[in-house]
């Protein structure tokens, strides 16, 4: 039986990220201990930790260093402030008495130790690899984290290096401005404007691509760095292909005509599973959607409910009244779908309609006209957000219990 755990502390280039596994001597971690510790590679040699020359810890602790030890230099990192780091708060763990000294006889450590390779302060060095040691040895013990913990958080999460932020749709309702421009400076000036907020989703519509291409995506890109992208494609056949092309260009979701053959939906719902994005349904003039549904084996993310604008408008002027809005049974769209799957709805949306969309268990507004069309962007964008909840992490705390 092992345990396994990591953590990250601490910050610039002498930041630490340590990964371990405890366990019995007698056991695969013992095993892999000595196999470790025999089979040395150039760069990546590993070291006992020590508490001091001569007295090495208990348990028992492998230092394997990550990152190739290039240089002298780099071997002085490694052999003095980081492996007092991990020996010492091994040893404060043992006499803390969250590892026993009887099982500390019994078991080994193998940890796994980042050290940048321009770290220059070794007192960073000691305390952040200090730090996440024994933090990572108390996870381990604790089976940190539980399986509820991950999924919570799997679409909220950011990583510190990566320099960006992959946006999930975890914690509905949005708000998606539709982008049915056909003018660059029209687009950037709306993006500009618009608040910077979590809740805004921005659609590349469909005269969008249709003028400028899907590369218009990055552009939007280079706008709004961390928005979530959609490019409305309406994609009707070979899906895949456009699916990968609008992936490629950054695009967090791609909208596929409903309209489609069931062949072509699912190689299309099915390529953007595969490039990690969402596909997003597109039911407008599709008779019996919820059979169609029915019949998928791979459910859309998102099911986009779109009224007819024309369609509407045409009927309201030869009634001289405003047509109802109604988007159907919005719930047994989510039954069909399954767990954490989201429905959008579209079509002529204006701000006293958003409290019956919001009833009617919508998870995504989309506006255009209302929106693109005004003057003031970021006010015609407010009259939708104040009847947003406040953005999702607003009000969370950086590393929330952890």
């Amino acid at each position: 039986m092992y345990q396994i755990g990591e953590a990250l502390i601490g910050s610039g280039n002498e930041i630490a990220h340590v990964d371990l596994v405890i366990g019995d001597k007698n056991g695969p971690v013992g095993a892999a201990f000595v196999e470790n510790m025999t089979g040395l590679s150039i760069g990546h040699t590993p070291v006992l930790s020590v508490i001091r020359p001569n007295l090495m810890t208990k348990p028992a602790t492998l230092i394997v260093p990550k990152v190739t030890v290039g240089c002298l230099k780099d071997a002085e990192k490694i052999f003095g402030p980081a492996q007092t780091a991990v020996g010492r708060a091994v040893a404060d763990t043992v006499a803390e008495g969250t590892i026993s000294e009887e099982d500390a006889e019994d078991m080994v450590i193998i940890v796994s130790v980042f050290i940048h390779p321009d770290a220059e302060d070794y007192r960073k060095i000691y305390q952040y690899n200090y730090g996440a040691t024994k933090l990572a040895i108390k996870r381990a013990l604790e089976d940190y984290p539980t399986v509820n913990k991950v999924l919570a958080e799997k679409d909220r999460g950011t990583h510190p290096i990566m320099g960006f932020k992959v946006v999930r749709l975890w914690n509905p309702p949005y708000l998606q401005v539709a982008l049915d421009l056909d003018n660059l400076q029209e687009m950037e000036k709306i993006i500009n404007e618009l608040p910077n907020r979590e809740r805004i989703l921005i659609e590349a519509g469909t005269p969008l691509v249709k003028k400028f291409g899907v590369g218009i995506i990055s552009k939007i890109r280079e706008l709004r760095k961390d928005a979530f992208i959609i490019a409305d494609l309406k994609t009707l056949d070979v899906g895949r292909i456009e699916v990968k092309i609008a992936a490629d260009e950054t695009a967090d979701a791609v909208a596929i005509s409903g309209l489609g053959t069931p062949e072509s939906i699912q190689k299309a719902v099915h390529e953007a599973s595969k490039q990690g994005i969402y596909s997003i349904l597109d039911m407008m003039n599709v008779d019996n959607f919820v059979e169609k549904l029915k019949d998928l084996k791979y459910k859309p993310d998102i099911v986009l409910l779109h009224r007819n604008v024309d369609t509407e408008t045409q009927k309201s002027e030869k009634s001289g009244k405003a047509q109802e809005i109604s988007w159907g049974n919005i719930e047994e769209i989510k039954d069909i779908l399954g767990k954490g799957k989201l429905v959008a709805v579209a079509g002529g949306v204006t701000p006293d309609k958003v409290d019956l969309a919001l009833d009617s268990k919508a998870d995504i507004i989309v506006v255009g006209r209302y929106i693109i069309g005004s003057r003031d962007v970021r006010r015609a964008s407010d009259d939708f957000l104040k009847y947003l909840p406040q953005d999702p992490d607003t009000m969370r705390l950086a590393m929330d219990e952890d």
